[in-house]
């Protein structure tokens, strides 16, 4: 199985929710729920794939 675009996805994930973080007072007021509320998603969806991978494996 070629995980090259779950590795991507994971570390694009985790960058976006990175940046949230440290950006958040640059973040217009507007957008800053919807930004978080994605990314929140995005990286509760990376963990899933990185824990499903790992039982993959063992299969």
């Amino acid at each position: 199985m070629d995980t090259t675009s779950t590795i991507i996805f994971i570390i694009a994930a985790f960058s976006l929710g990175g940046i949230l973080i440290m950006q958040r007072n640059n973040v217009p007021a507007n957008l800053r729920r919807g930004l978080a509320i994605a990314a929140i998603v995005f990286i509760a969806f990376a963990f899933f794939l990185i824990v499903y991978s790992f039982a993959a494996m063992g299969t």
